[in-house]
């Protein structure tokens, strides 16, 4: 249904659509076994499976809608401007999210660690729990209960990552001027070259995983080191496989000629998203690996 076939409505209003109520489905499936999976309850990793089917299914349909609905001039400036303003919240929310958990770290760093150890206005905790408690970091608990373990340090795969996920931000803005100059080569090099560059360093990230599981003792058990590490930087890799599925998506339409000069939001929003994952891979890289 296009713009004029609403007649008074100078604002797009969609059909009723399937596809929410199936994201909440799927995430809620994917969520349930995750939960039982770590607790090693056997149907877990199929809700995992079956969440994960759906939720791609639902990914293809929605967008495949909301495709269309561009390429039939459904949408006027207003829906636009609501379309930026919508992926903007959705990348503020993005930072809280990795700020709570750099809060954490921080909080644990600096704050529960030197009380633990006896200093500071609670430095009386020390005596009341485990008083030969060391406040040192990186920590496996005390009396060492997560087990011994080497630190990840900051050169390496993760000075390696750092460098191609700068470059691949490089790439993408390369693809957007040859996008803006109406270069359709230009555009779909840069995203071919940003996609391979995202693919890279999830294989490296998933070679430090094993190199640090089976030579480092790295794990999660590894005290709070490990699990904030972890936590960190898993879902910082899971943001860079998302971004470069995205990716993929936007350069499959930029084949197709979806875009013009004037007309390509789409590619802003992902080209976005992979900015503000290579900025948090910087704070990551000082934070987790480097101090």
């Amino acid at each position: 249904m296009t713009t004029a076939e609403h007649g008074h409505h100078d604002y797009y209003i969609p059909d009723a659509s399937p596809w929410p109520i199936i994201a909440m489905l799927s995430v809620f499936l994917l969520l349930c076994g995750t939960a039982l999976a770590i607790n090693d309850v056997g149907f877990g990793i199929w809700l995992v499976v079956i969440g994960l089917i759906m939720l791609s299914v639902m990914f293809f349909g929605w967008f495949g809608d909301v495709v269309k609905e561009n390429l039939t001039d459904c949408y006027n400036a207003q829906v636009d401007r609501s379309f930026r303003q919508g992926m903007l919240w959705f990348i503020a929310s993005e930072v809280f999210f990795f700020i709570s958990f750099f809060g954490a770290l921080f909080y644990i760093r600096n704050i529960a660690l030197p009380w633990l150890g006896g200093v500071g206005y609670l430095g009386a905790t020390n005596e009341l729990l485990y008083n030969q408690f060391t406040a040192q970091w990186p920590s496996a608990g005390p009396d060492n209960v997560g087990g011994g373990f080497t630190p990840m340090g900051a050169w390496g795969i993760p000075a390696m990552n750092t460098l191609i996920l700068l470059t691949s931000g490089a790439t993408v803005t390369w693809a957007h001027w040859g996008l803006k100059i109406n270069s359709h080569r230009q555009l779909v090099a840069g995203l071919g070259a940003t996609i391979a560059l995202g693919l890279l360093f999830v294989i490296l990230q998933a070679w430090e995983y094993s190199h640090a599981y089976h030579e480092l003792n790295l794990t999660l058990n590894s005290g709070v080191y490990g699990s904030t590490f972890y936590m960190l930087t898993g879902f910082h890799g899971f943001h860079v496989t998302m971004g470069a599925i995205m990716l993929m998506a936007i350069m499959v339409r930029a084949m197709k000629g979806h875009f013009s000069p004037h007309n390509h939001f789409a590619f802003e929003a992902v080209a976005w998203y992979w900015h503000f994952v290579d900025v948090v891979w910087l704070g990551l890289f000082v934070f987790v690996y480097w101090l």
